[in-house]
């Protein structure tokens, strides 16, 4: 029988959730030129008023996923200026996100399971085990950053489907 580690059930998980991001940019990018619309209009697209912008979404997703290895690891992240401007710039950050995911290797989040972890948000602390912060927290959030961008794609009619979202698979025929 083989047991998930705490490093599989996050780290490859979000590495692809970003890898995945980048292509659903790139459907973006491409569907959008076509048409002939600025990228300074879509990047700034929102689902709802009161929600972030498509570009700033992406940060988030990025910043969540530095922060969770740094987190996990017991490193500080790498520090990322929110000063994208275009999809350029959004590869050029996920790129450097999924680079520093790649970067840590496994065994230092090993056994890392029980390790408290103290998310300080405002004036709020929230109390985690390593493993109920990738639980509770992370993959919730870094996977909902995503699907908001893919959304706000899709909502501007990117002709997307699930398997933009999921990427890659071993689909074959069945026998």
């Amino acid at each position: 029988m083989t047991s998930t580690t705490l490093y599989d059930a996050s780290i490859p998980v979000i590495r692809r959730s970003l890898a995945n991001l980048s292509a659903v940019l790139d459907k973006g990018a491409e569907h959008f030129a076509g048409q002939g619309v600025a990228e300074s209009e879509w990047l700034g697209a929102r689902l709802a008023d009161d929600m972030h912008p498509l570009i700033r979404q992406v940060q988030i997703a990025s910043d969540g996923a530095k922060g969770a290895v740094a987190r996990l690891s017991g490193q500080t992240a790498p520090s990322f200026p929110d000063e994208e401007k275009s999809v350029a710039e959004l590869h050029e950050r996920i790129a450097k996100t999924i680079a520093y995911l790649d970067g840590v290797p496994a065994n230092a989040i090993a056994g890392r399971e029980d390790a408290p972890i103290v998310l300080e948000v405002g004036d709020l602390a929230i109390h985690f085990t390593g493993a109920t912060y990738v639980r509770d927290f992370v993959l919730p959030n870094v996977l909902f950053h995503v699907t908001t961008v893919y959304a706000i794609l899709r909502n501007r009619g990117v002709p997307l489907g699930k398997r933009d979202f999921l990427g890659e698979m071993d689909v074959r025929p069945r026998d």
